[in-house]
C-alpha cells in the first residue's frame, strides 16, 4: 500500500510517499519546500504570507514526491491520500486541505484526516517495522508551537497528559534567540553556540520541573533570559554563547524531568520523540543517558533529523494508522488538539 502524505500547517510544503510492506513502512519520496527564509527577514511566521508561499509551492512540490517515488505519468500508483488537517494556520490548512479533496475526488482513492501531532509522533515508523516498536509508550512533542506528552496504550487509543500552559520550548528558544540577536528560527544556531558556551555562568529557572503534572511554562525561563541580557552592560560573543548553554540545559531539563515521570508512571515499555527541537543533539544524548543511569528497561525512538520538521512523510506514516474519510466532509482544523 501507497500512501501520499500532504503537510502545509505552517511554513513548510511537503508531499511524501510511504509504501507499507510486511516488514515496514518505507520512504520512496520526502519533498519539503519551505518559506523559513522570508518569514526570518520578519523574524517570525506572518500567517498570510505562509498561505501565500503554501500555494505558490503546493503543486510543484507534489509533482516533484511522485516522480521522485518514479511513478509513471498519467494515473499515479497510490492507494490513499492523508492530508493534515490541524493543527496549524488557518490559511495554509486551507490550501493543502483542498488540494488533497481535489486529488481524492479525480484518482477516486481514500482521503486521510492526520493531526499534525499524531504526524511527528509516527514519524518514528518510518523505515522501521512498526511491531518494533513497544506499547505502552509515551511520546513527547516538543516544536515551536506544541510541547506535549502523551501516553500510547496502542493505535487509535492516545491519550493527552500534559501540555505547555503559555509558551512552547521552540516558541521560547526563538524569542530568546531574537533578544540577542540570532536568526530565526533560533533554535539550530542556540544549539550550535551551547556546544561552546557555560550552562552554569546563568542561573536561570526550570519552570514547574517540580509540579505534580504534567504540563509545562516556559514563559518565565523567557523572562528570565531578558532580565539578563538587560543587567549586561556589553553581549560580548562568549556571553551569547554561555547564554545559549544556559537556556538550552534548563530546557532539557525540564522535559527529560516529566517524560520520564510520566514513563514510569506509565510503566513505559518505549519513550517516543518527535517535533523540531527534537533534532537537538543534547536532548537525545542528556535523555538516551539518564534512561540508562536510572536502570530504565525503556527504548528510545527519535526520528531521523531531517524528519523532525515539518514534513510530508511524517504525515504518510500516521495516516496508515488512521481511519479515511470521505472528500465531501474534510475541513480544515486549525485548533485541532490530540
Amino acid at each position: 500500500m501507497k500512501i501520499l502524505g500532504i503537510e502545509t500547517s505552517c511554513d513548510e510544503t511537503s508531499a511524501a510517499i510511504v509504501e507499507s510492506n510486511k516488514s515496514s513502512l518505507n520512504l520512496l519520496s520526502n519533498i519539503v519546500a519551505s518559506s523559513v527564509e522570508l518569514h526570518a527577514k520578519t523574524g517570525g511566521i506572518i500567517p498570510e504570507n505562509a498561505a501565500r508561499e503554501q500555494l505558490r509551492y503546493i503543486i510543484p512540490v507534489i509533482k516533484e514526491a511522485l516522480e521522485k517515488s518514479e511513478q509513471k505519468k498519467g494515473m499515479p500508483d497510490i492507494d490513499a491520500v492523508a492530508i493534515t488537517v490541524g493543527p496549524g494556520l488557518m490559511g495554509s490548512l486551507v490550501v493543502g486541505v483542498e488540494t488533497a479533496r481535489v486529488l481524492s475526488y479525480i484518482w477516486k482513492i481514500p482521503l486521510i484526516p492526520v493531526s499534525h501531532l499524531y504526524g511527528h509522533i509516527y514519524a518514528n515508523f518510518i523505515g522501521r517495522n512498526p511491531d518494533d516498536i513497544p506499547f505502552p509508550a509515551i511520546s513527547l512533542v516538543v516544536s515551536g508551537g506544541h510541547t506535549d506528552l502523551v501516553v500510547i496504550k496502542k493505535h487509535k487509543d492516545i491519550k493527552w497528559i500534559g501540555g505547555t500552559r503559555d509558551d512552547a520550548a521552540g516558541e521560547a528558544l526563538d524569542k530568546i534567540g531574537r533578544l540577542i540577536d540570532l536568526p530565526y528560527p533560533a533554535g539550530p544556531t542556540i544549539e550550535k553556540l551551547a556546544l561552546e558556551g557555560d550552562p552554569k555562568r546563568f542561573d536561570l529557572p526550570r519552570p514547574m520541573i517540580g509540579s505534580p503534572d504534567f504540563d509545562f511554562s516556559f514563559s518565565g525561563l523567557k523572562t528570565a533570559a531578558l532580565r539578563e541580557v538587560k543587567a549586561i552592560k556589553k553581549l560580548d560573543e562568549q556571553t551569547k554563547r554561555d547564554l545559549c548553554a544556559s537556556v538550552q540545559k534548563a530546557i532539557i531539563a525540564v522535559l527529560i524531568r516529566k517524560t520520564l515521570k510520566a514513563a514510569r508512571k506509565y510503566e513505559a515499555k518505549s519513550i517516543l520523540l518527535g517535533g523540531g527541537v527534537t533534532a537537538n543533539q543534547s536532548l537525545r544524548d542528556e535523555l538516551e543517558l539518564e534512561i540508562e543511569n536510572s536502570k530504565l528497561k525503556i527504548k528510545l525512538f527519535v526520528p531521523t533529523k531531517s524528519l523532525c520538521t515539518d514534513n510530508g512523510a511524517m504525515i504518510a506514516a500516521a495516516a496508515f494508522f488512521q481511519k479515511e474519510e470521505s472528500w465531501k466532509d474534510m475541513q480544515a482544523s486549525p485548533s485541532l488538539h490530540f
